[in-house]
């Protein structure tokens, strides 16, 4: 017996997702300090895309915390390029600098989604698409930031794939629906095992 799904997140990409699968969830977004827990794995040693579960995880625990037996659902994504771990941008410079770094490299996005209830984990995914950008000019990357605006501001990254931040591509490797923000396949078929959606 469950209180539904819960995701614990305040993408609205995420959100998209799920309500364009057809899922029936509601949204308590997480209140977390994920800088704090971001740096801890870093000194711990883990990777991007085990700090990402980490951050999942944590979130959805906070969150399930206050909403009974209920099934939550907890996401996060890092993108790692080299060395350099990336997050969202603070603002449309930061944006600039964020993509001048990327260009006519390869980077990798730590994507992890789990399932928690009754403040225990039930299942996770985690999946690391392999973007490559293409070498664009600074010409084209001031017209991108220009018609963008503030939405990559919501974006690890400073872009959207699913909008004019596809042409900053050459290949992506990978599970898109990862790419967007969320395992969503390995997502779905979870919720068909746990009856929270018809198989």
């Amino acid at each position: 017996m469950t209180d539904g799904l819960v995701l614990a997140s305040a993408s609205s990409m995420r959100a998209a997702l799920l309500s364009a699968a057809g899922v029936n969830f509601r949204i308590e977004p997480a209140k977390l300090d994920e800088g704090l827990l971001e740096q801890a794995c870093r000194a711990a040693g883990r990777n991007a895309a085990d700090c990402a579960l980490a951050l999942a995880e944590a979130k959805a625990c906070q969150v399930g915390a206050r909403c009974g037996r209920a099934v939550i659902i907890g996401a996060d994504q890092i993108l790692v390029s080299g060395e350099v771990w990336f997050d969202k941008p603070a603002n449309l410079g930061q944006a600039r600098t964020q993509l001048q770094a990327l260009r006519g490299r390869t980077h990798e996005l730590g994507t992890a989604v789990c399932a928690v209830q009754d403040g225990s984990r039930l299942w996770h995914a985690v999946s690391r698409p392999r973007l490559t950008m293409r070498s664009f000019t600074d010409a084209f990357l001031d017209d991108y930031i220009a018609a963008e605006g503030a939405e990559i501001l919501g974006s690890v990254g400073a872009y959207r794939l699913e909008g004019r931040g596809v042409q900053l591509f050459d290949v992506t490797e990978g599970d898109h629906f990862a790419v967007l923000s969320l395992p969503l396949l390995e997502l779905l078929s979870f919720l068909r095992t746990k009856g929270m959606i018809l198989s």
